[in-house]
């Protein structure tokens, strides 16, 4: 039988795919870009939302080596990765002054944590156009479209999503995006 959790966890990564699928080909969106990429960044928010959500309290102390993060630990660079990423193609100040791996190390703080920080994303891409998009913005010294940036946070959510899978196999867990 399934547990509500991970059905709570499917039904979260599901959200994503049944909007791009439920798109009218006939009606693109005005910026198809900004919305492409949105779409493809709540595949990856939904999937380590579902994650944090599922994992228990223990686990986020879990850190297979001493010479890695802890399950917490990564969680929390996620969260405050999602504002450096999104502020910076934004153009704006990161509204997030705390060090959340220093300062959010429990599943009570972590997963309210990213959902803020996911939503802060969600802001983003929400108020963003194509054109907008097309911006060149500052990050890491380098001059970046506003669009490449975003897109840079996606493939930073995969690769640490990719750790967090590892962390959960080792364990026994199936990650939510291999639970059917």
């Amino acid at each position: 039988m399934t547990s509500p959790r991970a059905l709570a966890a499917f039904l979260i990564c599901l959200l994503p795919a049944t909007a791009l699928a439920q798109m009218d080909a006939d009606a693109p969106p005005e910026s198809p870009v900004i919305a492409s990429l949105a779409t493809i960044h709540g595949m990856t928010s939904g999937t380590i939302l579902a994650t944090a959500e599922m994992l228990d309290a223990e686990m986020y102390a879990y850190q297979p080596t001493g010479d890695v993060r802890t399950t917490g630990q990564v969680l929390a660079h996620i969260a405050g990765a999602q504002y450096a990423f999104c502020s910076a193609a934004a153009g704006e100040e990161n509204p997030n002054a705390e060090n959340l791996e220093e300062t959010a190390t429990t599943k009570a703080e972590l997963v309210p944590a990213l959902e803020a920080a996911f939503a802060y994303c969600q802001g983003v891409y929400d108020a963003m156009t194509d054109e907008e998009g097309a911006t060149l913005r500052s990050f890491f010294g380098n001059q970046m479209a506003a669009s490449a940036i975003l897109a840079f946070n996606t493939t930073h959510n995969y690769e640490h999503y990719g750790n967090l899978v590892t962390y959960m196999r080792i364990n026994g867990i199936v990650p939510p995006s291999s639970q059917q």
